[in-house]
């Protein structure tokens, strides 16, 4: 053993050091909001304060676009409108027949 090249040894375990932190990355991209193409939940703003130091409700967007593989609970859970919402506000809504594309109300 004492011909063989350090180099040897270390491509192994730089393959798995490598490989762990494909992982790690890929990983916490997938648990981060702002890392996908998901909606920001808050609309894309704050909460500002008013000048009677109350806060404003922050204006979400009004409706939504259907994408290959949305539920209507999916698409509660990425805009940050509660299901009962969508339901109340979409009565001709078939989870059973969301097709991309169509377009369903998230606000008044």
């Amino acid at each position: 053993m004492a011909g063989r090249s350090l180099a040897r040894f270390l491509a192994p375990l730089a393959l798995v050091a490598f490989v762990i932190a494909l992982f790690m990355v890929v990983t916490s991209t997938q648990n981060d909001p702002g890392g996908s193409d998901a909606p920001n939940q808050s609309g894309g703003t704050t909460p500002a304060a008013s000048p009677t130091g109350t806060a404003e409700k922050p204006k979400g967007r009004r409706r939504y676009t259907v994408k290959a593989g949305d539920t209507p609970s999916s698409i509660a859970e990425k805009t940050g409108v509660p299901l009962d919402d969508i339901l109340r506000l979409n009565p001709d809504l078939d989870p059973q027949t969301l097709s991309p594309g169509q377009r369903i109300k998230l606000r008044q």
